[in-house]
């Protein structure tokens, strides 16, 4: 679509693609204040309880760039309208399940909707907003709805949890999800459609290769690393990731252009988003659990704890185009990881004697900020200097490093969170193993600084530099 298209159509538009996002994020966060229910009324196990999660962004990830290339082969509109459709269908399935298996089933394929839906959200967004201002202020909003209904699932979560069922949040996609399909229908129209080829070998090996690994980790929580499976799993794991890089190489339409990774700003930024997303879960995932099991909070209560980080979040996300402005990019982001990298790791000495604002209250304060400075730099830098036909692809490495790093990061926490479990029971199990896996997080978060501050914040540190010495 043209920069000249009427205001009000990009309007509709823009709110079209955040309202398909939100759908996607939403349904990452609201089952985390719902797992205790899901743990107790479905029969799971421990560490089988990470799947809930996993299924959804293992499919996910597995198949977004498999997602961008349909986009750009099949048509951007017609896969967003298919995507719609596969999500809302998977929705109901979930909220219908009556044992685990199902439960996972529907959570996979909802992940497979998620791949098809996320990419032609980014990329229609790359497509409809050219002018450098209005793209600005658009992926900022983009960006905004991301953190903003990852931190509003928690509460609604927690919410319907205690006052319905954990399931009534997955069967609000259905009205949700028809709109919207009305709606692109009216307004999205359908952009030239490019000839190309499926690299199907390419979206199985990495899906597999991912599904491998993850399993591997999760196995070795339950298992542990003598176990007669897990290292063989993990050698397999890495075979298959090493196989995926070889066929990307070789392959004349790769799912995964590997120039991509030539610019050292998109590549730092798709490391540190992995780390972020990783870090960012496993606070999700474990300080949820903590506060019902350790603290005692009521789902609703659980859901509610998270304001203080929901309302931060929102106020930071809405500045960030005028800081962009005034501060530059790589600064906010540095910025925004520091803040949350702060909070986390202050979250990692929580214990069953924290009070709520001094042990929890405030550092998800400072996360909060953190996100909402981040996320938006984080995404410019992911498609930085991306011309108009890789637009697809880019915006599904993004969404890729976003949904691996949800299910990569869970996994490594869940194997962290393991150690020194020996002789521990009941609380004292789950604050300790909630301990150790903030500890985890916090690493990760720094790792994901130092990327930044080293690949992202001091070239252009530099460039400055000779510029200003040029001018002088």
């Amino acid at each position: 679509m043209s920069s000249n298209s009427p205001t009000s159509n990009k309007t509709a538009i823009l709110i079209i693609i955040l309202l398909s996002y939100v759908m996607i994020v939403l349904d990452t966060s609201i089952v985390l204040t719902g797992l205790p229910s899901i743990h107790s009324e479905l029969s799971f196990s421990d560490p089988e309880l990470a799947w809930v999660q996993s299924a959804y962004t293992l499919t996910f990830g597995g198949f977004l760039l498999l997602g961008a290339r349909a986009g750009d082969i099949l048509g951007r509109r017609r896969m967003l309208i298919v995507g719609l459709a596969l999500f809302t269908a998977a929705s109901v399935a979930i909220g219908l399940a009556q044992t685990s298996d199902w439960l996972i089933s529907a959570r996979a394929i909802q992940g497979l909707a998620g791949a098809i839906l996320a990419p032609s959200t980014l990329a229609l967004l790359q497509t409809t907003f050219t002018d450098s201002h209005e793209r600005t202020r658009a992926i900022s909003y983009y960006s905004a709805v991301a953190g903003i209904a990852a931190s509003v699932g928690l509460v609604l979560g927690g919410v319907l949890a205690d006052w319905l069922s954990w399931r009534v949040g997955f069967f609000i996609n259905l009205p949700i999800g028809i709109g919207m399909i009305v709606a692109a229908f009216r307004h999205i129209p359908e952009q030239a459609r490019k000839p190309g080829q499926f690299d199907v070998a390419g979206a199985l090996t990495s899906t597999a290769g991912m599904v491998a690994l993850v399993y591997s980790l999760i196995r070795s929580a339950s298992h542990g690393w003598s176990d007669a499976w897990t290292i063989p799993l993990l050698v397999f794991a890495l075979a298959l990731l090493a196989i995926f890089i070889m066929i990307e190489w070789r392959a004349k339409q790769p799912i995964v252009p590997l120039h991509l990774f030539a610019n050292r700003e998109r590549s730092a930024a798709y490391a540190a988003r992995l780390l972020f997303i990783g870090a960012m879960i496993g606070f999700f995932f474990f300080i949820t659990q903590f506060m019902q099991v350790v603290s005692g909070y009521r789902p609703a209560v659980t859901g509610l704890a998270f304001l203080p980080m929901t309302l931060v979040n929102f106020a930071a996300a809405m500045v960030v185009p005028q800081l962009t402005q005034r501060y530059g990019n790589a600064y906010l982001l540095a910025t925004g990881l520091s803040f949350s990298l702060s909070g986390i790791f202050w979250l990692s000495h929580v214990s069953a004697a924290s009070s709520y604002w001094t042990g929890i209250g405030l550092p998800m304060v400072l996360i909060g900020l953190g996100q909402g400075l981040a996320l938006s730099p984080m995404t410019a830098s992911g498609i930085a200097g991306v011309a108009g036909e890789n637009a697809g692809a880019a915006s599904g490495v993004v969404n890729v490093a976003h949904q691996i790093g949800n299910s990569l990061g869970l996994a490594v926490l869940v194997a962290v969170a393991a150690y020194g479990t020996l002789g521990l029971e009941g609380i004292d199990l789950l604050a300790h193993r909630v301990g150790m896996a903030l500890t985890g997080s916090s690493a990760m978060m720094a790792l994901a600084l130092v990327l930044v501050v080293a690949f992202i914040v001091r070239p252009g540190h530099m460039t400055s530099s000779i510029a200003e010495e040029r001018s002088a």
